[in-house]
């Protein structure tokens, strides 16, 4: 296989694998543990699990800026 073929393969395979792992440990706590409903009231688990997911998906972002910077001009 070409190193363009893979390096652009890798990169895609990089990008889907961190979307979906970062949709796994969000819904997990999010929907299975209850952070992200807050019911009969906003606790303290439900303000850090949303400051996390705020963060995570600006990091994730990032993430994905700096793997395909140099590949999308």
């Amino acid at each position: 296989m070409e190193p363009e073929v893979k390096a652009f393969l890798q990169r895609i395979s990089f990008t889907i694998g961190g979307v979906l792992l970062w949709m796994a440990i969000n819904a997990t706590f999010g929907i299975k543990y209850n952070y992200a409903f807050p019911k009969g009231g906003v606790g303290v688990g439900n303000i850090v699990f949303y400051i996390w997911l705020i963060a995570s998906f600006c990091i994730l972002v990032w993430f994905c800026i700096r793997l395909w910077k140099n590949h999308l001009e």
